[in-house]
């Protein structure tokens, strides 16, 4: 039976309406698509008309997406599909609580918040223990979300200096062969950690924080010997660490420090063979509680959509070789036995 639901709109919201519609109704298109309604502009009033469960959910799902609207977030096909999927999971309610949690303020007065569940849950572990490993494919906001928790820290007086570091590995290149001296080496290596800080602290800020000690930008060859006190310590890319690099690391810290350890394991720059330092750690690491795991999925990534598509057609793939490995393993070991 085919139920009808009504949705008044104001003359002040109009500009919200006008957002959630999109280029060319494109993201009314794609409500109507993914949960099989008809959505109709009659006046200032919008109808769906469906089946009940469904009718229910697009006017829940328009209601929060508008609500994000009015908080300054940007409604896209992913953000769409994603309203879409909590609402299946009657978790719609939770969206308040995301846009209620603001995570930092940039330079530019900018409101940082988290934007999925899975961010949520990563933004409150920083807030907890004194070690937070951050596993997750690119896009899902691990270095960026980190960065900011680290400024807003420094801007409450909770710790006294930021430190960033990452191992200076990338695409089987080697630092000899890059021009300057170490420092501009390993410069292209730790630039997306700078562009993060200039967001929140601006250029001029930022640089007198450099001058000052209070930011230290640094390969992560430059933490060996050093006890890191009263700091917000952040390890990026850490899926290129060695065992070796990961426990240094890991060892570097001293009392009333934070700690963030951010990484793709399906992105690997290690040699082949190599096992990475972030995979030993978090098997060694499993099961104490002081120390919090997140694990980002494609689900919490929040650039274009079809980044979201390419993340999960890799996770596909890596499972499938996994899969084939584990069995050509067995195999072997059969024959062996036999």
């Amino acid at each position: 039976m085919t139920h009808q639901r009504k949705l008044a709109m104001s003359e002040e919201s109009i500009d919200a309406w006008m957002s959630l519609f999109g280029l060319n109704d494109a993201n009314i298109a794609l409500i109507e698509r993914e949960l099989q309604v008809r959505v109709s502009l009659r006046g200032m009033e919008l109808a769906i008309a469906g089946e009940d469960l469904e009718t229910e959910m697009a006017q829940v799902v328009i209601e929060k997406l508008l609500g994000m609207i009015r908080q300054g977030e940007t409604v896209d096909a992913s953000r769409i599909r994603y309203a879409v999927s909590l609402a299946r999971e009657g978790k719609t309610d939770d969206i308040d609580e995301i846009l209620r949690s603001v995570v930092a303020v940039t330079h530019r007065g900018k409101q940082i918040r988290a934007k999925t569940l899975g961010q949520q849950a990563y933004v409150e572990a920083i807030k907890s223990p004194d070690l937070t490993f951050a596993v997750g494919p690119a896009g899902t906001g691990k270095t960026y979300l980190a960065m900011a928790m680290a400024v807003m820290a420094l801007k409450n007086r909770e710790i006294e200096r930021i430190v960033l570091t990452r191992p200076a590995v990338e695409a089987g290149e080697k630092l000899g062969f890059l021009p300057g001296d170490l420092t501009q080496k390993v410069d292209p290596y730790l630039r997306p950690l700078y562009d993060a800080l200039y967001d929140f602290m601006g250029v001029d800020a930022y640089q007198k924080m450099l001058d000052r000690g209070t930011v230290e930008v640094a390969p992560l060859a430059y933490m060996r010997g050093r006890t890191l006190s009263d700091a917000f310590i952040i390890l990026d890319e850490a899926q290129n660490t060695t065992s070796e690099q990961m426990k240094m690391f890991l060892t570097r810290f001293g009392f009333h420090s934070r700690v963030v350890v951010t990484g793709d394991l399906t992105q690997t720059d290690l040699p082949y063979g190599r096992r990475s330092g972030l995979q030993e750690a978090l098997d060694v690491l499993e099961g104490i509680p002081e120390i919090g795991v997140v694990r980002l999925t494609g689900r919490d990534v929040i650039r274009h959509e079809l980044v979201q598509k390419i993340v999960e057609a890799y996770a596909a793939h890596q499972a499938e070789q996994t899969a084939q490995n584990e069995a050509r393993a067995a195999h072997r070991r059969e024959v062996t036995e036999g």
